[in-house]
C-alpha cells in the first residue's frame, strides 16, 4: 500500500485503499461540508439559490430535483441526482464513492447512502486505511424514511424499498423490499397504474 505512487485521492477514485485524513482530502471534505453547512442554513423559499448551490456541490443535479435540508455529504463532486427527484429531510450521503440517483426518485427523510468500507483486520484499520464502493439508485425508485443503503449495492428501476430497510445486496428492478437485512417481498408489474 506505502509504495503505490498514485495520490490518495487517485486511490479514493479508483476504488482502492486510502487515508482518509490526507491534507487534500481533507481540504476537499472540509470544502463539502462548509457548502453543506451554507445549504442547510439557506431559506427554504430560496429554490434558485439552493439549486445553483446544489449544481456547484454535487457532480450532477437534474432538473426540477430539491434535496431538503439539512444535507450531508463527504466531497459532494462524487454525487449525481438525476431529473425531478426528491429527498426528504436528513439525507446522509457518505459520497466516498460514486453515488448515482435516477431521475424521479423519491427519498425519505433520514435516509443514509454509505459508500466507505473499512478493513476488517485490526491493524489497516487502525492504520487509517478505507475504501469505498459505489452506490447506484435506478429511476422512479422509492427509498422509504429511515432506509440505510450499504456500499456497493444497486437497485433497480421501480423498487421501492420499505422504511427501516437496511439494503446490504443488490435489489432487482420492480420489487418490494423490507428489512434487515431487506429482502424482496413483492414483484411489482413496471406498468401498473394506481
Amino acid at each position: 500500500m506505502a509504495d503505490d505512487p498514485r495520490s490518495m485521492r487517485e486511490r479514493m477514485l479508483a476504488g482502492d485503499l486510502y487515508i482518509a485524513d490526507d491534507p487534500d482530502l481533507h481540504r476537499e471534505s472540509l470544502h463539502a461540508q462548509r457548502r453543506a453547512q451554507e445549504l442547510n442554513a439557506m431559506d427554504p423559499a430560496d429554490a434558485e439559490g439552493r439549486e445553483a448551490l446544489l449544481r456547484d456541490l454535487l457532480g450532477a443535479f437534474g432538473e426540477g430535483s430539491e434535496l431538503r435540508s439539512p444535507f450531508h455529504c463527504d466531497y459532494g463532486y462524487q454525487t449525481f441526482v438525476g431529473a425531478r427527484t426528491f429527498a426528504n429531510f436528513g439525507l446522509v450521503c457518505l459520497d466516498v464513492a460514486r453515488v448515482t440517483i435516477g431521475d424521479d426518485v423519491q427519498i425519505g427523510p433520514n435516509v443514509q447512502l454509505l459508500t466507505p468500507t473499512h478493513p476488517v483486520q485490526p491493524g489497516p484499520r487502525r492504520d487509517k486505511w478505507e475504501a469505498a464502493q459505489p452506490i447506484t439508485i435506478g429511476d422512479n425508485v422509492w427509498l422509504g424514511g429511515g432506509v440505510v443503503v450499504c456500499p456497493g449495492v444497486t437497485i433497480g428501476d421501480n423498487t421501492v424499498v420499505g422504511a427501516g430497510a437496511v439494503v446490504v445486496r443488490d435489489l432487482p428492478a420492480n420489487v418490494v423490499a423490507v428489512g434487515n437485512p431487506a429482502k424482496v417481498v413483492r414483484t411489482l408489474d413496471p406498468e401498473g397504474g394506481a
